[in-house]
């Protein structure tokens, strides 16, 4: 047994140890999840800017084809192609407001990962935890293929593929393949594949689940497989294009990027792609005749396919949409999959939200309305009918509504009022408001990054693993 294999064994135990209760092995589903050979195959690489206060710490890890951006430190843990992008952490001074509280930050924001195997993850914006404002820590945690852990701190998680954790805690905890958690916190739950599920304290909470058949349909694991699903198969047949990019350190692109717009050199661009001012389009993107309006934005691991966004979109974490055209200021919710076709393309009216982990999957040509809040598995118009609700209607919700599989208890009017203040707060991080050196945001700050890469050892005990590495200004 080499060290990577070791490290592997180690980050197993701990995270079984984590999740013993109920009993859950983890080591079925990491064993085999990538060949040990490819650890030694891909460099890592971080970014340097004059925006970002930068600060690397490596130990004893395995970091193939790893990004990362800001503060971050790693220690005994096993990463792949995953993307650590720090560029949202706190800084020093800043307050941080919790229940009524103004918490001083004593230092700047780290984010610490330990003890943990993160596969093809996206590790994003800033601790929400009020007892760990300056870290934003991954421990004993197993995150399988194209999960986001975003601005949530996990600690003895199992996190299945494409699954979601927005801005929550989590603790011993296991979440199922395709589900998506923002509740705040949750220990020693176990999440079911497929749940969607919202919880803003007293104030509302939205739930629902998808039908068993159908996530076997784009996104499951069993133990001991590779994560399978058309999902996975769309993702997979294109993965060459990326690998492309990687083979070369500097790439000069064909397409106008306007002064204030940042798109990544870590980004697939092909055919008839236009790119708007104030946009920002992150590591492993990928556009096809793609037309981003202004303040528009892709983030990473998203596909943007013969399709228009009008301007001032977001399309979140793993967001892939294909022959669509999005009205202004659409929100597409992380990992949802928007796939139309030419005869039957989708047209999504200005002002919709589109619920994380929101399938449509069409079989004939769609429209939405302007101003709805859509969710779920849609094929069709008779799908949407149970599947969607004016954002009007939603306000008016004072207690409980129950449309096809969704649950909605509280206040609507707190929902829609929280969900669009996080789109204008998205946006204004993104830099899609800029103008006349006001409102930078990432599109601005993210624009001039100078990259430098590291290597692990090529042979020997020790291949597949990174030196033990300190990097500062």
């Amino acid at each position: 047994m080499n060290e990577l294999e070791r490290l592997i064994s180690r980050i197993v135990d701990r995270v079984n140890v984590n999740l013993r209760e109920p009993a859950f092995d983890v080591e079925p589903y990491v064993l085999g999840a990538v060949p040990t050979d490819q650890f030694a195959k891909f460099y890592a690489f971080y970014g340097v800017t004059d925006h970002h206060p930068f600060h690397f710490q490596f130990c004893n890890s395995s970091l193939a084809g790893s990004y990362f951006l800001g503060k971050c430190f790693v220690d005994h843990s096993v990463l792949y192609k995953t993307d650590v992008r720090g560029d949202e952490l706190k800084r020093k001074g800043d307050l941080f407001v919790s229940h009524g509280l103004k918490i001083p930050l004593h230092d700047d924001e780290v984010i610490r990962i330990k003890d943990s195997w993160l596969i093809k993850n996206l590790v994003h914006n800033n601790s929400h935890d009020p007892e760990s404002p300056e870290e934003f820590t991954v421990r004993n945690t197993v995150s399988m293929h194209y999960a986001n852990i975003h601005g949530a701190p996990v600690e003895g998680c199992f996190i299945g593929p494409y699954a979601t954790v927005d801005l929550t805690t989590l603790r011993n905890c296991i979440v199922g393949a395709y589900s998506y958690v923002q509740t705040g916190e949750l220990v020693h739950r176990h999440v079911v594949a497929g749940r969607i599920w919202i919880r803003a304290g007293d104030a509302f909470e939205f739930n629902y689940r998808y039908p068993p058949e159908v996530l076997r349909k784009y996104v499951s694991l069993v133990p001991g497989q590779k994560p399978q699903g058309e999902m996975i198969e769309f993702v997979e047949s294109r993965k060459h294009e990326f690998e492309r990019l990687f083979q070369v350190f500097t790439k000069e692109t064909e397409t106008k990027v306007p002064r204030n717009t940042a798109l990544s050199r870590y980004t697939v661009v092909k055919g008839e792609t236009e790119i708007g001012e104030n946009v920002l389009v992150a590591h492993r993107a990928y556009l096809e005749d793609a037309k981003l309006g202004k303040g528009a934005n892709a983030q990473e691991n998203c596909y943007i396919i013969r399709s228009q966004l009008e301007g001032f979109n977001v399309t979140a974490h793993g967001g892939k949409i294909i022959h669509a055209h999005m009205g202004k200021k659409v929100f597409v919710g992380f990992n949802s999959f928007l796939r139309g076709t030419p005869e039957n393309r989708l047209k999504v009216g200005e002002g919709c939200i589109i619920m994380p982990h929101t399938i449509m999957d069409l079989e004939e040509p769609l429209e939405i309305p302007p101003n709805y809040l859509v969710w779920g598995y849609i094929r069709n118009g008779r799908d949407l009918e149970s599947h969607a609700i004016a954002m009007d209607e939603l306000a008016r919700v004072h207690g409980f509504v129950e449309l096809g599989s969704m649950r909605f208890e509280g206040s609507g009017k707190e929902c829609v009022k929280a969900l669009r203040h996080r789109i204008e707060h998205i946006l204004e991080e993104n830099g899609a408001f800029f103008e006349s050196d006001a409102k930078k945001g990432h599109a601005q700050k993210n624009r001039s990054i100078n990259y430098n890469i590291v290597q692990p050892h090529p042979e020997g005990a020790r291949k597949g693993i990174y030196p033990c590495m300190d990097i500062r200004p």
